[in-house]
């Protein structure tokens, strides 16, 4: 996709155009169902003109330009690529556009640059990782020649210079970063042309642009190679017992497939901790080993797809990404394999759709030689989200395709408790009849008061483990995504010293890495220094896992003598609002089933209710506080 191709010289016409942008906008919105933020639109309005003064001063009014060219495989896009003619191969440039008249170094993320409040990728770096997803995914057969460049039309030459320091030590390097006072429209055109790395290149002809634009994009098999030799090396992704049973089942369609028979469905159940993650990284691994692949793996969770693109590494990318409503391209009918993790959050609408399956499933496998769900529909977590075994398989009947189902049995977090997970089940659930807890082989305690609960976490943490609070999405959340963040998560309590309130922020909204000094960005909140000041929530939690988790109920699930009681007007999630306390009730005791099964040493829970803490300490076994 892109939202402009022609020649340079066109592209030049075109602008002169005040609708130019606007129409540019429309096409945007006409592919993506939604429109370009304003940002973006000021982003177009801004640099697009200096590109093309600076391309046309080149003298390269003939290459082709592609603005906003969205990468195969990827919802990522380069502003612009230039295409052209070097010695018999078809040349592209990759040219990264910067508004910046200031940026300063990150304060811990190699890579990083902080402009303004913002954290961002170096623009050398950017344009590195998308160069190298050009040569991994574009067909060897079109023999590209890739370079490229940032441009920083209002960046200063101090600027400049400290920006190409940054990068001197790293592979960035390699990539140029022009400021304005490196490519004067006032230079000689062969100079200009040198430093946007267009030296010898000719107009390529419409044939060889219409080649490029309607290749079928694939992994290459030196990018299989690489992803399949970092998930067989990583430790988090071995298997055992049941998980490597699941293993072997999914092979099974895979040699099915091989030998010319697509059309399969694999469902893998389990509960949280039973290794469904590991499978799908583990089996992604395996079929970037396999002649002619063309897997992916999605997640509807972005917070679960960074944490594994950050594993796998930045090699990863295309190959494993967030599933929205927007399905992967690139994929081939006979041979591709689509392994889908923590499909109970997939977008299905259950309430409203029309259709008798989920019309993002019926889509997915049609485009795909196999479909692979990892599923638990006891954490579906959203009216909006999730789907069921029986379904899955009424819809493999209904496709004529093969069916599989594997379940996981064993329980690796929680310190492999399987008592203590049926303990949460059994008390999760509508009637709440949990008997007392017994266990031996897990941590478990009911906490008086919100500060015991915090005195616990950094107990641990200053211990060397992770540790984390979570909560019910009970209190407001409009604090902005950078620190200082506002403490909106506020619990009265009372001692025999007195009242107390206790205070703390949710975790931060920010996309990146960090947020601020202590303080990970939302996908990172689980894993990274400082997350545990924060409080975090369903949707930053569900998938992840440390070594300690506390949980805080909220008023909108309560303990009563005839079992839990729905409060879903104490609830400040968007996504569940207008419900009943009926329909209320199944999400609110799955969202505390996901957030109680997060720590793999243990667990303190906590209720802002007195009964409801009263209830559960007595199941405990402890003294009412």
């Amino acid at each position: 996709m892109h939202v402009f191709a022609g020649t340079v010289e066109e592209a030049s016409a075109r602008l002169a155009d005040p609708e130019f942008v606007a129409q540019c906008a429309d096409r945007y919105t006409a592919v993506h169902g939604r429109p370009p933020g304003e940002g973006e639109l000021r982003s177009w309005s801004g640099s697009w003109p200096a590109l093309v003064r600076v391309l046309v001063s080149a003298g390269l009014h003939d290459l082709h330009l592609l603005l906003e060219y969205e990468l195969p495989g990827s919802s990522q896009r380069v502003d612009a690529l230039l295409l052209g003619r070097r010695a018999g191969r078809l040349a592209v440039v990759v040219v990264e556009l910067k508004q910046w008249t200031s940026a300063s170094s990150h304060p811990v993320g190699s890579g990083m640059l902080m402009v303004g409040e913002r954290e961002v990728l170096h623009p050398g770096r950017q344009v590195g990782g998308y160069v190298a997803y050009l040569n991994d995914w574009v067909p060897a057969e079109l023999n590209l020649d890739v370079r490229g460049l940032a441009f920083l039309h209002n960046a200063s030459a101090e600027l400049t210079e400290r920006l190409r320091a940054l990068a001197a030590s790293g592979p960035s390097a390699v990539f140029p970063l022009l400021g304005a006072d490196d490519l004067p429209q006032s230079a000689e055109a062969s100079v200009l042309a040198a430093r946007l790395q267009c030296t010898d290149v000719e107009p390529a002809d419409r044939q060889a642009v219409s080649d490029f634009l309607l290749a079928q994009h694939r992994p290459s098999p030196s990018l299989l190679s690489r992803v399949a030799s970092t998930i067989g090396g990583h430790d988090g992704f071995r298997l055992i017992g049941d998980q490597d049973k699941a293993r072997q089942t999914i092979h099974r369609a895979i040699e099915a497939i091989e030998q010319g028979i697509p059309g399969h469905l694999v469902v893998v159940t389990g509960g949280p901790g039973t290794g469904k993650t590991a499978i799908a990284a583990r089996v992604l691994g395996d079929l970037c080993l396999r002649k002619d692949a063309n897997p992916r793996l999605l997640s509807p969770s972005g917070t679960l797809t960074q944490q594994l693109t950050r594993a796998v590494g930045d090699a990863a990318k295309g190959l494993i990404s967030t599933l929205t409503t927007t399905l992967p391209r690139g994929l081939t009918k006979d041979s591709s394999v689509v392994l889908l993790d923590e499909a109970h959050r997939a977008r299905t609408d259950p309430l409203r759709r029309n259709s008798e399956f989920p019309d993002l499933f019926t889509r997915l496998i049609r485009d795909c030689a196999a479909l692979v769900l990892f599923l638990d529909e006891r954490q579906i977590v959203r009216p909006s989200e999730g789907t069921t075994l029986g379904e899955l398989r009424r819809l493999a009947r209904a496709r004529g395709y093969t069916f599989a189902h594997i379940d996981l049995t064993t329980q690796f977090r929680c310190g492999g408790s399987r008592t203590y997970l049926d303990w949460i089940d059994a008390l999760l659930t509508e009637d709440g009849q949990a008997p007392e807890w017994q266990g031996t082989d897990y941590d478990f305690a009911v906490a008086t008061s919100p500060a015991e609960l915090e005195d616990w976490v950094a107990t641990h943490q200053h211990a060397g483990h992770s540790a984390r609070i979570t909560a019910g999405f009970c209190w407001p959340w409009d604090s902005p995504p950078t620190p200082p963040l506002t403490p909106e998560v506020s619990i009265p309590w009372t001692d025999e010293t007195g009242d107390h309130l206790w205070q703390r922020p949710w975790n931060s909204r920010a996309g990146g890495v960090l947020a601020g000094n202590d303080t990970p960005g939302r996908a990172f909140w689980a894993t990274d220094h400082g997350g545990h000041q924060q409080i975090g929530c369903v949707y930053t939690a569900q998938g992840m896992e440390y070594d300690y988790s506390a949980v805080i109920l909220g008023d909108d699930l309560t303990w009563t003598p005839n079992g839990w009681q729905a409060r879903p007007e104490k609830s400040r999630d968007l996504a569940l609002q207008g419900l009943s306390p009926a329909q209320y009730l199944r999400y609110a005791l799955n969202t505390y089933r996901v957030l109680a099964t997060r720590g793999t040493r243990g667990t303190r829970l906590y209720s802002t209710d007195t009964d409801t803490r009263n209830h559960l300490r007595a199941l405990a076994m402890q003294h009412p506080g």
